[in-house]
């Protein structure tokens, strides 16, 4: 699935991104961690990997999006 960089805070390595549908969703350091990032900063599309339904949804992995 893809997003937006929303927010970031490096000292915690966690944040938020943008749904496609504008939709926020929050990730945790182990989602980012779990990407191999160093740095994400707002307004970059993301490719995000989720599990769970409903309010139990959450990011497990987020890294880069590429062509």
């Amino acid at each position: 699935m893809q997003a937006t960089s929303y927010t970031f805070d490096p000292e915690t390595r966690s944040g938020s991104v943008l749904l496609d549908d504008g939709t926020p969703m929050p990730f945790d350091s182990a989602a980012f961690d779990a990407g191999g990032l160093l740095l994400l900063r707002s307004g970059q599309r993301v490719r995000i990997e989720t599990q769970g339904e409903g309010e139990q949804r959450r990011i497990t992995l987020i890294t880069l999006q590429t062509l």
